[in-house]
């Protein structure tokens, strides 16, 4: 699996300016968790998902969770946890689609080129791993 995203396409993050994704990978890769704040699953994952992405907070990648809603959802999906990590917005899934993401939860890694080596769609806790582990691997 290696999907390639468009570097023109624009990330709307919780508090600031949207900016193209290129701008997003221009130092660090991208680890992203992708959540839908409507669905039970994307629920009861918030917990493992910041402790996921807690774990590569000081490592050379950019840990960010993409939530399926407008801002206003999104901070009361995350609560707190909307000020701790980098949040992006894509209430009309236009960035989803390009992670070739079909099944929320999703997990995914995304090279400073845009590429995507691995993810993990779906709650499937050995698939999440090996996303995990590959980040770990690579930074």
């Amino acid at each position: 699996m290696n999907i390639q995203t468009s570097p023109d396409t624009q990330l709307q993050p919780l508090n600031g300016e949207a900016r193209p994704l290129e701008q997003w990978l221009t130092t660090f890769h991208l680890a992203t968790i992708v959540l839908d704040p409507f669905t039970n699953e994307s629920a009861w994952i918030l917990p493992t998902a910041v402790r996921i992405l807690r774990q590569f907070a000081g490592a050379s990648v950019r840990t960010n969770f993409v939530i399926t809603a407008t801002p206003k959802e999104a901070r009361e999906f995350l609560g707190p946890h909307a000020e701790e990590f980098l949040v992006f917005c894509d209430p009309d899934r236009a960035f989803v689609k390009q992670l070739g993401a079909t099944e929320l939860p999703a997990f995914v890694y995304i090279q400073i080129d845009g590429s995507i080596p691995v993810s993990a769609q779906g709650w499937n806790a050995k698939a999440w791993s090996s996303v995990a582990a590959h980040i770990a691997d690579a930074v």
